[in-house]
């Protein structure tokens, strides 16, 4: 009896662990990739980029899905509320995950509660530009038009809440100067208006940007952040050319709904890093002026942290608000 009682135990444990080994490796399934904004911005740049190593790493589809409005919420909300089995992701800007929750009077979501935070991808320098029917040569030119006429310079956005609009807002507000902000439904058809002169300014992410300045479509004024960009080594930042403190930097993150299991975010985090970490990803990214991301996970996420913490306050100082 004893026996039986003992094949009978190893039958069942071995019946009960025949489906986990069974189980094929994520991903086995096309995976979703939400990007929340139009087609032909930077986000989108650097998500097919991604999607393409990840794709050729993992033999699955990884597919980019262009979800787009309400300054990135309506794309975010949609991977939010699905089901957190890792084939619906959403790679975007700061906006969803470090902006809209100080910006917007009504969400839909929280960012900090409702989204799994998986890995930075990369990030990107910021560039000032001005519509050459300005004939501006520099920052101080700007400012002093600025001054001269106040409420008459149009500055675009990829929409409200986006990086390139909050710099903008802090330009007006460390300047000291009377801009006009005009939001639009992505960055590239803002770029199209500033080429043809429908709008004065434009702060805008250096993929997207840099074949319209080599060009000399658009004229570059300064960068926002830190530190010059490798692409355009003679463009000043912001702070060298007369505002000392200026930073806005943008950024692409990777993140899922908040109810992925840990090791699925692992897994996700391990795959990002591993296509990262790829000479000819790499080469692709610092081609259009942006360099790979190295958070994920939990250092991701206090990341992400401290990028609310500094954009809520810009958006007290600015005043800015919307819907």
């Amino acid at each position: 009896m004893m026996n039986r009682r003992v094949l009978l135990g190893a039958a069942l444990a071995a019946s009960a662990a025949r489906p986990l080994a069974a189980q094929p490796a994520w991903p086995d399934r096309p995976v979703r990739v939400v990007v929340p904004y139009p087609p032909g911005g930077s986000n989108d740049i650097v998500a097919r980029l991604l999607c393409e190593a990840l794709r050729e790493r993992t033999g699955q589809p990884w597919i980019v899905e262009n979800r787009s409005g309400a300054g990135g919420n309506i794309g975010a909300d949609a991977v939010a509320k699905a089901t957190p089995d890792g084939t619906t992701l959403l790679l975007t800007a700061p906006g969803p995950l470090t902006i809209n929750n100080a910006l917007f009077a009504t969400m839909p979501y929280v960012a900090s509660r409702d989204f799994a935070p998986l890995a930075l991808v990369a990030t990107v320098p910021i560039v000032l530009m001005t519509s050459p029917g300005l004939e501006l040569r520099d920052v101080a030119g700007l400012i002093a038009l600025a001054k001269a006429q106040p409420g008459r310079i149009a500055f675009g956005s990829s929409g409200n809440g986006s990086t390139n609009h909050l710099a903008g807002e802090l330009f007006r507000s460390m300047a000291g100067i009377d801009i006009v902000h005009v939001p639009y439904r992505g960055a590239a058809p803002a770029m199209t208006d500033l080429v043809a002169g429908q709008i004065g300014m434009l702060f805008d992410n250096l993929p997207a940007v840099l074949p319209q300045v080599r060009e000399g479509r658009v004229r570059a004024l300064a960068v926002a952040g830190e530190k010059r960009a490798s692409a355009l080594p003679d463009l000043p930042t912001l702070a060298e050319a007369g505002l000392p403190g200026f930073q806005a930097e943008a950024w692409f993150g990777l993140a899922g709904p908040s109810g992925m299991a840990p090791p699925l975010r692992m897994r996700v985090a391990s795959l990002v890093t591993e296509a990262l970490a790829e000479p000819g990803l790499q080469a692709k990214l610092e081609a259009t002026g942006a360099e790979p991301g190295k958070l994920t996970g939990e250092a991701f996420g206090a990341f992400l942290a401290r990028e609310r913490d500094m954009w809520s306050r810009v958006i007290e100082a600015s005043g800015a608000r919307a819907g």
